[in-house]
């Protein structure tokens, strides 16, 4: 299906704003509420919207460090590949896991109390997955920007 501008409209009033009653999504879209109900429903179902969430804030649940870890695999093996994803996912401190193109084979963005809890984590777990050969970790000093808004 193709999505048209109205569509667009509430997917970015959602992205920025999701805790809204529909009144208030089709007051912002400029849509009836029962047409805008349809449309979400639809959008839903079609999977443009894959879920709604509670955006946390990191540092007010002591988590202010923000570690971005590059790992380089032994292989490229599918076994290899596939024992290391499966075993990242398991890591309660990894938020994201991107396989990459270029000198790291992943990418991952971890969150941390400080360096000492990162140095557990490490310890803990990155040492632990199968098949690293090579990390490379880079602590942020400060968050510039963050969205979780994908343009539409």
């Amino acid at each position: 299906m193709d999505i048209d501008a109205t569509d667009r409209r509430i997917l970015t009033v959602l992205q920025k704003t999701g805790r809204m009653t529909n009144a208030e999504l089709s007051e912002r879209v400029n849509l009836s509420p029962s047409a805008c109900h349809r449309r979400v429903q639809r959008l839903e179902a079609e999977g443009y919207i894959r879920d709604y969430v509670a955006l946390l804030d990191a540092r007010k649940l002591g988590r202010p460090t923000t570690v971005f870890v590059e790992i380089t695999l032994s292989g490229q093996a599918d076994e290899v590949l596939d024992a290391f994803e499966r075993e990242v996912k398991r890591i309660p401190d990894v938020l994201e896991c991107h396989l990459m193109a270029g000198t790291a084979d992943y990418l991952l963005k971890i969150v941390a109390e400080d360096t000492e809890d990162f140095a557990r984590i490490h310890r803990q777990h990155l040492s632990r997955l199968p098949g690293v050969a090579q990390m490379h970790s880079s602590f942020a000093l400060r968050t510039v920007f963050r969205t979780t808004a994908i343009p539409v």
